[in-house]
């Protein structure tokens, strides 16, 4: 098996159910995600996987160590919340071993485009972590339209420099992605490319509002805006610029063995469909953690597959590691479990039991085999999952031995990780005074 090329496409906030391969609904303007839906059909799709964490940056310490996010100081803030200008804080240490650095070690072209969120220039970025190429926003959130920030700033990035582009966000993103896609056709060297879009995160604009940025000035929550028509229509765009990243790479013969993964980096936010789970973004029920998770390389993966494997976004990770040929750097060993194996054949699950915690509402959450132990403002709660997605039939005192085996189970793992430190960050973006609780 020849090394593949990898691209590693990550949406932002996407609900569970918000695709059509995922149960989800037509818009009046027709199917939502027809790209993505076919790469499921001619891929594999998982049913049980999962995000490290319900809110953004966390997951993505994750995604590029392959490692709990935990591990690291700015990793458990929730979100991070450094703007650019304001570097020498919290991030992710250049130092530290990354899926691209530990790539670009076994002879990959690494770039990123889109999002970052791991820390702000000059102390971190792409560039020092690994990445050849960067181009688009460092901090967690910009307008489509004026690429600002919510204080206002500037954010969209060439390499390490300010960069001006007219536009819609999302079409740029994707058409650097299919430039950089024709520029690596014509070189020999595997590539990895990250494509972590911004939508169908708020503030809530297709590519016809251009109107709405002008008239936000810097409300980037938009709490009086957005609605399920233009959500979808959001994701949609996201989708069509999929669609020519395909093509590009079946332009330059490059399809049959390029690794195409699509996630979501957690659950949906207030307009996202997470059918027939609970929650969403920020919470450690189901809807806030499982995601559509969707593997495409026409070389390995009969089409047509579905996986109950269990599984989470460093799991990603490793498996890219594992197919460069990459291992782990001495002193950083890898959390995340690769599903190679599982790609390659159908009936190759195994057992993965999950962590979580989270500083918001003091949550806690284990996923072991069938069941889950959940724990939300000091109430724990267990729950059969096959029986029970919805999380609503506690069984937590008909079977007080079982809760009892996988709160040890968190406790002993909780206490190989760095505590939650007193100034560790939660950041809502909208409360009950915006919008009636769930």
């Amino acid at each position: 098996m020849n090394r593949p090329n990898i691209i590693f496409i990550v949406a932002d906030d996407l609900g569970f159910a918000d695709l059509g391969c995922y149960g989800g609904r037509d818009a009046e303007f027709g199917p939502v995600s027809p790209q993505i839906d076919r790469l499921a059909a001619q891929g594999l799709r998982f049913t049980q996987a999962y995000s490290n964490s319900p809110v953004c940056s966390p997951t993505r310490f994750a995604m590029i160590t392959a490692r709990y996010q935990y591990r690291l100081r700015a990793g458990i803030d929730e979100p991070l919340s450094s703007r650019p200008g304001q570097g020498m804080t919290l991030g992710l240490p250049p130092g530290h071993p990354t899926l691209p650095s530990l790539l670009q070690a076994q002879g990959y072209r690494t770039a990123l485009v889109g999002k970052w969120h791991l820390g702000a220039l000059p102390g971190f970025g792409p560039l020092k972590s690994g990445y050849e190429e960067f181009f688009g926003p460092m901090s967690g959130a910009v307008d489509y339209f004026s690429h600002c920030t919510n204080n206002g700033a500037h954010d969209l990035y060439l390499g390490e420099a300010a960069q001006t582009e007219e536009g819609y966000l999302t079409d740029l993103l994707s058409r650097r992605a299919v430039d950089y896609v024709h520029r690596m056709a014509r070189q020999k060297a595997p590539f990895l490319l990250s494509l972590h879009y911004t939508a169908p995160h708020w503030p809530w604009e297709t590519r016809d509002d251009q109107g709405v940025s002008q008239a936000l000035n810097k409300g980037l929550f938009h709490l009086n805006g957005g609605n399920i028509h233009t959500y979808r229509r959001m994701i949609h765009h996201m989708d069509e610029g999929i669609g020519w990243l395909v093509e590009a790479l079946r332009q330059n013969g490059q399809l049959h063995n390029t690794l195409l993964v699509f996630t979501s980096d957690n659950g949906g936010e207030r307009f996202s469909d997470n059918w027939p789970l609970v929650g969403g973004k920020m919470d450690l029920t189901e809807g806030g953690i499982r995601v559509p998770w969707i593997a495409h390389w026409p070389e390995v993966i009969v089409p047509g597959r579905t996986s109950s494997q269990v599984c989470m976004t460093m799991d990603w990770s490793a498996t890219m590691l594992e197919l460069a040929g990459a291992s782990a750097a001495p002193g950083y060993p890898l959390d995340g479990v690769s599903i190679l194996p599982v790609l390659q054949a159908e009936g190759r699950e195994f057992p993965r039991p999950l962590h979580w915690r989270m500083n918001h509402r003091a949550q806690r959450a284990l996923r072991e085999g069938d069941w889950k132990y959940l724990r939300v403002d000091g109430h724990d709660y267990l729950f059969h999952l096959p029986s029970d997605e919805r999380e609503r039939a506690n069984l937590a005192a008909q079977q007080a031995g079982r809760l009892a085996a996988m709160r040890d189970h968190w406790e002993a793992w909780n206490a190989s990780m760095p505590p939650i430190p007193d100034d560790a960050s939660v950041i809502l973006g909208y409360s009950q005074k915006d919008m009636p609780q769930r």
